[in-house]
Parts: C-alpha cells; structure tokens; sequence
C-alpha cells in the first residue's frame, strides 16, 4: 500500500528556526515541543509544561562525538508542577550537561496518566536502542506500564505519530539506518530493481555497503584493512578512532556505519585517500558511478 501525505503543523514559537518550536498534527491529541537548553525558561507559565508527558534529551558525547539521547517521563506532581520542572532538574544535574536541546511529547487535553507515560517511557526507549543511531543514555530500561489492550492500540497510534514528527524536527532516533524497503512497483505492473549491495576486496578488504537517501552505509560484517598509510585523510581516522569499539580484532565491523559521500566510506575501509566512486562495485563488477549514472537504483 502506497504510503499517504501528510500535514505537519509547524509553529516558530520565537520567529527563528533556532529557537522553541511547536508541532501539531490535525485529529491528533498529542502536542511537540523542541525547546533549545537555553530557552527553557521561556516556557514558564505555559500550561502544556505543567502537565505530564514523555521527554528526550540530545547532545553529544564529547568523547566520541556521536549523537547521545536520554529519555524520561515527567508526572504532575503535587505541587502543580510537570514537565517544565523535569527538565530544569535536569539542567542543574552535573551528570547531565551533554544535551543541548529537549523535545517533549504531551498531549492538548492532559490525558497522560502514570500507566500511559510509563508505556510510552518503556517503548520509546527500546525503540532508540533497537536503532541504535544514538547512544541512549537510561541507565536502566524503564518500567513497562501494563495497560488494557484498547490503551495499547490507541498509545501505539501515538507512537506512530511521534515518530513522524520526531524525524521532521531533525532527530532520527527511530530509524534504524537501514530501512527495511518493500520491493516497488512501476505504473506498468514492472517489479523495479532493488538498491544494488556494493563491495570493496582488495588490501585485504571483504567490505559492502548500501546506498540510502543519507548517504553510504558501510555494513556490519565488512572486514576493514588493518593499517592506515600517512595519507589517509584525517576524518577517515577520526571514524575509525571513534569507531574502534565497534571493530573486532580482525578488523571486522560491529555494526552498520553510515557516511555522507562513497570516497568518505572507501577512505574508511581501505585507510588511504580514494575515489569512492569507483572503488565501489557490485558483485558483476559495475562501479557505483556507472549504476547511478545508468540505472533506476
């Protein structure tokens, strides 16, 4: 079935791109908000932060430099206080001080519960950890709330909803890198050709890779060369550093990588300068460059 359109509100609560902003869908409960570390106090008085809702926190690790995410739930509390006061919490926490912006997932009618915050805390995080784009910082899984099947079905409607509008709002903490695509078909009834895999196996390489609407991503299981010549360019380097835990001892990758441009991802496989475009084949030998250049891919 043909995936349908859809319209996302979208509100400059500042006027700026930069700023706080607000999202909508129409004939839906729930309420986004992105609000900047920095403007949190700006959201003071507004009803939609007293209420309770789930959260997500984003940074990056100053280590490694890889997106990092943690996610909680805020519930009304006695005094008045919800959301709003969570994240101030967080922001005068130490252990905290890598993230940079919040999005918060409320509701126009305060309909979240304890039950329904604690299902959508426990799913949400398992879904960021399954992804595995963002390192998700809970230190423990969040408890599951046990919920009626009818409850199920409409907070898995949501949860729909709010990974559209967690990808619009420039976070893909859902989507796993590789998306799993059915097979498409022309106007004519003809199946059209899948993305084709492409390889690299030479310098004792065994590498593949696939292409995305991001970019390249080089696969888990890929064997990578050993050693690096003095110029190899410094980013390819840089990922390989930054990558060296998800690299076993026989320079096997752990998990899929993904790059912006095929030279950067040959770069990082074969630890010297090259041309991705044509480093890059598919199993009968076309470079990547031909394939794009002369297929429907």
């Amino acid at each position: 079935m043909e995936a349908r359109g859809r319209n996302i509100n979208i509100y400059l609560m500042d006027g700026v791109p930069t700023g706080r902003i607000k999202c909508t869908l129409m004939n839906w409960t729930g309420v986004v908000y992105k609000i900047p570390r920095t403007e949190l106090e700006q959201c003071k008085g507004r009803n939609d932060f007293s209420q309770s809702g789930v959260y997500f926190l984003f940074g990056t690790s100053d280590q490694t430099g890889e997106d990092v995410a943690y996610i909680g739930q805020a519930g009304l509390r006695k005094n008045g206080e919800g959301i709003l006061y969570r994240l101030q919490e967080h922001k005068r926490d130490p252990d905290k001080d890598y993230w940079t912006e919040a999005v918060v997932f409320t509701t126009s009618n305060n309909s979240f519960g304890p039950t329904e915050i604690s299902y959508l805390e426990n799913r949400f995080c398992n879904m960021a950890t399954e992804a595995n784009r963002y390192i998700v910082k809970n230190s423990n899984e969040p408890a599951f709330g046990h919920v009626t099947e009818e409850k199920e079905s409409e907070l898995e409607e949501f949860i729909d909803n709010a990974k559209i509008v967690m990808g619009v709002l420039g976070h893909k903490v859902f989507e796993p890198l590789l998306q799993v695509i059915e097979p498409t078909v022309s106007a004519e009834g003809q199946r059209l050709q899948e993305t084709p895999i492409f390889f690299i196996k030479r310098s004792g390489t065994d590498a593949k890779c696939r292409l995305t609407n991001e970019g390249i991503v080089v696969l888990a299981g890929s064997v990578i060369r050993k050693d690096v010549v003095p110029s190899c360019p410094d980013y390819a380097k840089t990922i390989r550093e930054n990558n060296k835990d998800n690299i076993d001892e026989n320079n096997i990758l752990l998990k899929d990588i993904l790059f912006k441009t095929p030279s950067g991802a040959s770069s990082f496989v074969l630890g010297a300068p090259t041309n991705g475009n044509v480093e890059w084949r598919t199993e009968d030998g076309r470079i990547l460059k031909d394939v794009e250049n002369n297929e429907k891919i």
